[in-house]
């Protein structure tokens, strides 16, 4: 009798050794895992994105004004635009534009073409300089660059102080947060469902390029109004993103 009990405790404890690996491996899938607990309670989430624009007075304006001279030789023609040009910047610097700077030099042969036949008749070449000041005086500077040499302008542009665009974008970003958060409580309350935090926010603001405006260079004479030139305004657009759990 003792024996044959004995053979059956030893059969009884081989199968639950046996059963208590399988045990462990369940239990050890019990825990959840942070990366994932994080990921559930980052789930109910509104992705919203306001818009902001605000318009701001340009004072500045942005010139490309230069000296075109045709010849019959290329040293005559060079000697002509250099002295023309070398008068153009000198009187920039004496109504101290800013930003003064040479923006192309060009000397180039004028070609004639006759009976298939391709003839140098002269030459031509170009000193082009950019500037910016202010727009109230614009007009004036330009009319009087043409005065002592200038052939061309070839466009002006209309920008903001750097000042009233730091100011411009800090407005389009609160109206762009503010834009995000009205679009998010809406949704949510027509929903039933309440604004619990924002989680992620990710913001953009820009201010366009200026676009030139092309003008013709006329003569100017003495007795001559100044040129009336007349800014505009600049655009800052601003967008913001927020991640708002709920």
């Amino acid at each position: 009798m003792e024996s044959r009990l004995s053979l059956r405790s030893r059969g009884a404890i081989a199968r639950w050794i046996s059963v208590l690996p399988l045990a462990v491996a369940c239990l050890s899938l019990t825990p959840i895992h942070p990366a994932f607990a994080s990921e559930r309670s980052m789930e109910r989430t509104l992705t919203v994105t306001g818009q902001g624009i605000e318009m701001v007075a340009t004072t500045i304006t942005q010139v490309q004004l230069g000296v075109e001279v045709q010849g019959e030789t290329a040293a005559e023609v060079q000697r002509e635009a250099a002295a023309r040009s070398s008068r153009v910047v000198n009187y920039l610097r004496s109504r101290n534009v800013r930003k003064l700077q040479t923006t192309g030099i060009s000397l180039n042969p004028v070609y004639n073409y006759r009976n298939n036949e391709q003839r140098i008749v002269g030459y031509s070449a170009s000193n082009i300089v950019s500037f910016e000041l202010d727009t109230d005086a614009a007009g004036e500077v330009m009319d009087e660059a043409v005065r002592q040499g200038a052939t061309r302008i070839n466009g002006v542009s209309f920008i903001a102080s750097d000042e009233a665009l730091a100011r411009a974008r800090e407005i389009a970003l609160r109206e762009a947060t503010e834009d995000a958060r009205t679009q998010a409580n809406v949704v949510l309350s027509a929903l039933g469902l309440r604004n619990q935090e924002v989680v992620g926010i990710q913001i953009n603001a820009t201010a366009p390029m200026p676009r030139p405006y092309p003008v013709m260079a006329a003569r100017a004479m003495d007795s001559a109004p100044s040129t009336p030139v007349v800014g505009g305004e600049q655009q800052v657009q601003a967008s913001v993103t927020l991640q708002i759990r709920y």
